[in-house]
């Protein structure tokens, strides 16, 4: 580079710009023949789309251009050519309510190659095209290093070496390094462009924060609010009691805008004092017969204080079979059942439980969770399966009585956070029941885990309550964050996994399951 640099700019590209555009045009593509745009098209495309025509200049000077329009992606195969797809160089095919954006041209001059000054220009692109909400970036890109492997290999096979980085193409690898991705071999796409015999690669961006045209009066939230209820084991003399206690805290998280309400597993406990002198077994079986009320009244507060309540869990009976089990309770009136599959040896031992069979994911208004009780979070096979259905936030109601206990619990969470690129939500209960066998003690530690990257917290934990006191915790989560990870982390969990060498599948497995009776209210689809 001959020149010193003062100043580097990004700008918009003008009419008045065309002729210094097209000198650097015929330098910059020295193997094409007529390599530049008339003035009259250059004309028509700003007229068309002017903010998706771009210069960057070094010291005032152009050193480079990016020419973009909108197309309908629909309207063009995916084998199509340069003069179809810009509409026999009319760009009639530009469409304001179009979905991709179509690069048409790129280029940087040659004394100016290595400084990445196009990375800039498609850094551009890709903010534009999240600014205006379409699906991605498409274009066909040149491979002007394949005549000289024409005869040893196909295009495809050029490609594949190119990207094991085999074979070195300035124009592919540049691609690639900035995260487009090859779709197909365009055969004859541009006219005249012999080191490429005539060949391209479509290549393709994905917008992830692209959101669909929607009808809806209220879309998918992306800033959460999640609420976590760290209850305080007491004696209530009643149900309406221990119920007025369950309110208190809805309604506070309902005053600061909490979208969930999660409460620990079991917190309804309490209630089995009453039956304590029957024994364990029969004790837990009295309390499955507040099941059905409790969700009932939770059904209602969820409508009530606009915020979806997950209860917990509590004892169900279904025949003669006890279950752990717990309800999502959305503020749209809906509810569904959530079980714990792996009961603990001592659940059985005590109450003689039997592990649920249902695992699944749950729409909400907030985005897609999953919810496992306790124990089954310490599986990572079951937060996998729900990742897979596209698991956003999973929460896990927990009782543990030592701190041993809540260790496997809490480690085993933020495990999966990690591995499954999602929030965990960990709530539990706090104090003792002196009067409640195989309840006298609690130990809890609410909190929030994150992933471990540079947009989350260094330790992977967003929020923490006080250990062993009642409290609320409340805290945000940006589902959006997600994305960013799932597409641009320092490692990619879930894409990188080996699904050449293992798998991972859910069996259907029937279960019967009671009907609880909601509030009488019309449903609201999100």
């Amino acid at each position: 580079m001959k020149h010193k640099i003062e100043n580097i700019e990004l700008d918009f590209l003008t009419i008045g710009d065309y002729q210094e555009l097209k000198r650097a045009m015929i330098l910059a593509y020295q193997t094409i023949p007529n390599p530049y745009w008339e003035e009259s098209e250059i004309q028509t495309l700003l007229n068309k789309f002017p903010e998706g025509q771009i210069v960057i200049k070094v010291n005032g000077h152009i050193a480079g251009c990016a020419l973009s329009i909108i197309i309908d992606h629909e309207q063009f195969e995916e084998q199509h050519t340069y003069k179809i797809v810009t509409g026999n160089y009319t760009f009639e095919t530009h469409s304001k309510t179009g979905d991709t954006l179509y690069g048409i041209d790129v280029f940087i001059k040659p004394e100016f190659r290595g400084l990445r000054l196009g990375r800039r220009l498609y850094d551009y692109r890709k903010e534009l095209c999240e600014k205006l909400n379409l699906k991605g970036i498409e274009f066909g890109g040149r491979i002007p290093n394949y005549h000289k492997y024409e005869a040893e290999l196909s295009p495809k096979e050029y490609i594949e070496k190119v990207k094991s980085r085999e074979i070195p193409d300035p124009v592919l690898n540049f691609q690639l390094s900035n995260d487009f991705y090859p779709v197909r071999v365009l055969k004859g796409y541009l006219e005249g462009d012999k080191a490429s015999i005539d060949y391209a690669v479509l290549l393709k961006w994905d917008n992830i924060y692209y959101e669909k045209p929607s009808k809806r009066a209220k879309d998918i939230k992306r800033v959460v609010r999640l609420g976590l209820v760290q209850w305080q084991m007491r004696p209530y003399k009643n149900i309406n009691e221990l119920m007025q206690q369950a309110e208190y805290f809805v309604d506070t998280l309902s005053e600061y805008k909490s979208d969930f309400a999660l409460f620990p597993e079991f917190f309804n406990a309490p209630l089995m004092a009453e039956f304590n002198k029957l024994g364990e077994a029969e004790s837990i079986r009295k309390l499955a017969d507040y099941t059905t009320p409790i969700v009932q009244e939770f059904s209602k507060l969820s409508i009530a204080y606009n915020i979806n309540i997950i209860t917990g869990s509590l004892p169900e009976l279904v025949g003669d079979n006890l279950y752990n089990v717990g309800y999502l309770c959305r503020r749209n009136g809906s509810v569904e059942r959530y079980e714990k599959l792996h009961i603990t040896p001592d659940e059985l031992k005590a109450w003689g439980m039997k592990g649920g069979n249902k695992l699944q994911t749950y729409d909400t208004d907030c985005g897609k969770i999953g919810i496992l009780i306790c124990n089954d979070v310490e599986f990572p096979e079951l937060s996998r399966l729900l990742s897979d259905e596209g698991m956003d936030i999973l929460f896990v109601p927990f009782l543990t009585d030592t701190q041993n206990g809540y260790s496997r619990v809490r480690y085993c969470a933020q495990a999966r956070a990690i591995e499954n690129e999602c929030y965990v939500a960990i709530a539990g209960s706090v104090g003792n029941l002196p009067k409640v066998h195989n309840m006298d003690i609690q130990y809890a530690q609410s909190m929030v885990f994150t992933p471990c990257d540079f947009a989350f917290p260094t330790t992977g934990i967003k929020s923490e309550a006080t250990t062993n006191t009642e409290m609320i915790l409340i805290s945000d989560v940006d589902l959006d964050l997600l994305r960013e990870l799932h597409n641009f982390g320092s490692v990619k969990n879930l894409k990188d996994r080996r699904l050449d060498l293992y798998e991972l599948k859910k069996l259907n497995v029937e279960n019967p399951a009671p009907q609880i009776s909601t509030p009488n209210i019309d449903k609201v689809e999100y």
